[in-house]
């Protein structure tokens, strides 16, 4: 039944203050829809001027003289998501003859609520009369529609009237103030995740103006969406459900009375109108209880099953075997003794398959020279020789090829007019970028919507890869996107998909070029040859993660397991986001991890090189090495050991044999931690500890010394997987030097645990049997021993 209400609900928690608005706008046609929701009489007068929409699980509030949005209430807990200070819902950036004009809600002369037709549960508000002379025949209308499961919302966006006018941008929704809570939590998908436990005071610092932090996608933001909470509380959820990877960027920021607030900048082709305009995808805006682990539950149960996730080269079997059964990554830099020599000693120790990701390489200065990466450095002759030789040892090299940067300095640049190809920002200007700390020397970003600038990239790739006998390349900067307004370059203008067709199209053509009739290696070695040489494909791999790339690459960098290393401590804490969505459609690997100061190019500038390269860290810094390494391990991707040298193994035993610990274990449990889907982590309540970190990189640590901080830290971490045939297994890894007592429970209804069962535990020697289970609750009690790992077995008693 619907019908016209005014009142309050009684289990709203807050109250508001006056809107603010510069003039009010006329109101027409006021209503409220009339859903199964228990009412009572208004709370105050104000509550009358509400137009509300309720689902059972959600009620979204609107001020029926302006559309601000007011209440987003959590039926299920009566709690308002949203605090005191409301603001515009939107705005607009429109391009026109006489330059850039926006609109807001406060601009319009009338503004109209109304629910939708029957079926429908939800409204439409429509904003009309803009005074300005270039919007005089511009309306905005919002669709709201509200979920009947859950406590969700669809929101659409669109405007009518448009006539010579550019739609630049639309912020939409923006959501200014969202309730303040006790220990509350920002949880935003970059790359692979960051957490921010206090984001009210990283964004309004004391002192300080308000901050704003925000994420382009497709790009740093590996998923559309992020979520504000109070653990096992209340929380806001932002998503968008866009299958086209339209250009956007999702935001946060702060404000007056210490304001927490969140929004999405849509950016459309901009090619022209037709007089109307639509956001060709919806916003989800919500609530749910429990952590990030549950958003990512939320955004997993629809990302697997859209196109990306179903085309990905993981689960259409199409990543190439030594890429799938690489036990563990040496990421080294320079010439071939320095990076396929120790790769080889390592795989002999470890009697696992080594493959090497390899920088430094190319015949040019790292940051400075791309794309000049041929010939190689050390001469192209001994350089096919020195890998024809790590073949002989089933040890594979991606080598490193930046897919954006051209630098300014090169000759090439200039020669091959390479600026009328770049990325160029609104004014018609290229965005140079400088990272060389050394050199100081630029680098600008190509247009990825340009086939020069496509065919430039594969054809070095095509040499690289049949000419000197690589196995694949590691694109630099992959998972990342920019806008482009270069109406040289044929594409539209401004944001839309063409980035992610242009990705699409070069990784095509690599793979069409590189082909298997190329120079590739003669695999002679029985030791992992069975099952290698099913697949002569090339391999592509990506820094970063991020979901509309899961076709394209076959593996991806995610560096944010050693954050510690080259970003200050500055609030945020590194979540697997992507991977408790993604993991079973992507290979993830890289990291930072160790044992040495950064490296010297030997082509930059010979006064900024260390006395000693690659010396030994103190060990004071052997737990942040063991940190990185548990994370990988628990959060299932391929170890990675940075900066290895064979003499490592005698100097640092404990280190290199943890980190070869973990990788065998990781291979034996391949049916969790490779093919399996991320579970929540169990609390394994584990002890913590104060550890010493080194914040180094390539460029961190150099010419300042090295920079040192303190951390608090557990001791044990865990993770928690199920196998392809509903085997569920935790994972548990300590980088303690002492033993430690860990109990956690298991509810069987979450895990999908038999009735009853079996634990079993398995490590690097083996499995055994650990101790009986029943439910509902399935209870863990062991002992831990000093940087040990285990990957413990839930199986039915019928297979003990």
């Amino acid at each position: 039944m619907r019908g016209i209400i005014l009142q309050g609900m009684a289990s709203i928690k807050r109250d508001f203050l006056p809107r603010f608005w510069r003039r009010p706008a006329r109101v027409i046609g006021v209503v409220t829809l009339l859903v199964c929701v228990p009412t009572v009489r208004a709370e105050s007068a104000r509550d009358e001027a509400t137009f509300r929409l309720a689902s059972p699980h959600l009620q979204v509030g609107f001020d029926v003289r302006s559309g601000q949005l007011r209440e987003l209430v959590d039926l299920n807990l009566g709690y308002n998501l949203l605090g005191r200070f409301p603001g515009p819902l939107w705005e607009v950036e429109l391009a026109t003859a006489e330059g850039p004009l926006l609109l807001a809600p406060e601009h319009a002369g009338s503004f109209k609520a109304e629910p939708l037709p029957q079926p429908q549960r939800g409204g439409r508000l429509t904003w009309m009369d803009f005074p300005a002379a270039h919007a005089q025949n511009v309306s905005v209308q919002v669709e709201v529609h509200l979920d009947e499961s859950a406590p969700l919302s669809r929101w659409s966006f669109a405007l009518a009237g448009l006539r010579d006018q550019v739609v630049r941008q639309v912020r939409f929704p923006r959501v200014p103030d969202i309730a303040a809570q006790d220990t509350e939590r920002l949880a935003v998908p970059v790359w692979q995740g960051q957490l921010a436990t206090h984001p009210r005071e990283l964004l309004n610092p004391a002192g300080g103006n308000p901050r704003r932090h925000q994420w382009e996608y497709p790009g740093r933001l590996a998923l559309q969406c992020l979520a504000i909470y109070r653990p096992d509380g209340p929380g806001l959820y932002l998503a968008c459900d866009d299958t086209n990877a339209n250009r956007k960027t999702f935001a946060v920021f702060g404000g007056a009375n210490t304001n927490l607030g969140c929004e999405i900048v849509h950016e459309p082709e901009g090619s022209g109108t037709s007089g109307h305009f639509q956001v060709s995808y919806q916003v989800v805006l919500g609530s749910f209880t429990g952590d990030w682990f549950t958003a990512a539950e939320r955004y997993r149960a629809w990302a697997r099953d859209q196109v990306w996730a179903r085309e990905s080269r993981l689960r259409q079997s199409a990543v190439p075997d030594w890429i799938r059964n690489t036990g563990i990554w040496v990421w080294n830099r320079g010439r071939s003794t320095n990076v396929l020599g120790p790769a080889v000693e390592l795989q002999k120790q470890l009697n696992l398959p080594v493959s090497v990701l390899w920088h430094w390489w190319h015949g040019c200065s790292y940051d400075t020279g791309f794309p000049e990466y041929l010939p190689p450095r050390e001469g192209t002759k001994p350089f096919q020789a020195a890998l024809a030789a790590a073949h002989q040892h089933d040890v594979r090299a991606l080598v490193y090829m930046n897919q954006r940067l051209w630098g300014m300095t090169t000759a090439s640049w200039t020669n091959e007019h390479a600026e009328r190809f770049a990325v160029k920002d609104p004014t018609g200007q290229i965005r140079p970028e400088v990272y060389n700390t050394f050199t100081k020397a630029p680098c600008v970003p190509m247009c990825m919507g340009t086939t020069f600038w496509r065919d430039t990239y594969a054809g070095l790739a095509e040499r690289a890869i049949r000419e000197l006998g690589v196995d694949g390349i590691y694109m630099d900067q992959a998972c990342t996107s920019l806008a482009c307004y270069d109406s040289t370059h044929g594409h539209p203008l401004g944001g839309g998909t063409y980035w992610m067709h242009g990705f699409r199209d070069l990784a095509a053509d690599i793979r069409q070029r590189a082909g298997v009739s190329g120079r590739r290696p003669k695999l002679v070695s029985p030791r992992f040859s069975a099952n290698l040489t099913a697949s002569p494909r090339v391999a592509l791999a990506g820094e970063g993660c991020g979901e509309p790339w899961l076709p394209y690459l076959d593996l991806m960098l995610s560096l944010e397991i050693s954050r510690e290393r080259y970003a200050p401590p500055d609030g945020w804490e590194t979540i697997p986001f992507f991977n408790a969505v993604y993991h079973d459609s992507v290979i993830t690997f890289g990291n930072y991890s160790s044992l040495t100061l950064p490296p010297y190019d030997d082509l930059w500038p010979a006064e900024f090189a260390p006395k000693e390269p690659l010396k030994l860290l103190d060990r004071k810094f052997s737990r942040q090495f063991y940190l990185e390494q548990a994370r990988a391990f628990v959060w299932g991707q391929q170890p990675t050991v940075a900066n290895f040298l064979p003499r490592h193994l005698q100097e640092r035993p404990e280190e290199t044999q943890f980190a070869t610990r973990l990788a065998t274990l990781r291979c034996r449990a391949a049916k969790y931690l490779q093919h399996g889907t991320f579970l929540r982590p169990p609390r394994i309540d584990a002890p913590e500890a104060t550890i010493d970190m080194s914040r180094l990189s390539i460029y961190a640590g150099q010419q300042g010394g090295l920079t040192t901080f303190q951390k608090r830290v557990p001791l044990a971490l865990a993770g928690a997987w199920r196998a392809a045939d509903g085997t569920t297994a935790i994972a548990l890894a300590s980088i303690s030097d002492e033993p430690m007592e860990l109990s956690f429970k298991l509810e069987a209804k979450e895990y999908a645990l038999p009735k009853r069962g079996w634990i079993y535990r398995l490590d690097e020697t083996g499995r055994r049997g650990m101790s009986e289970f029943t439910t509902p609750e399935a209870s863990v009690k062991l002992t831990l021993p000093p940087r040990a790992a285990y990957i413990l077995e839930f199986r039915p008693a019928t297979s003990h």
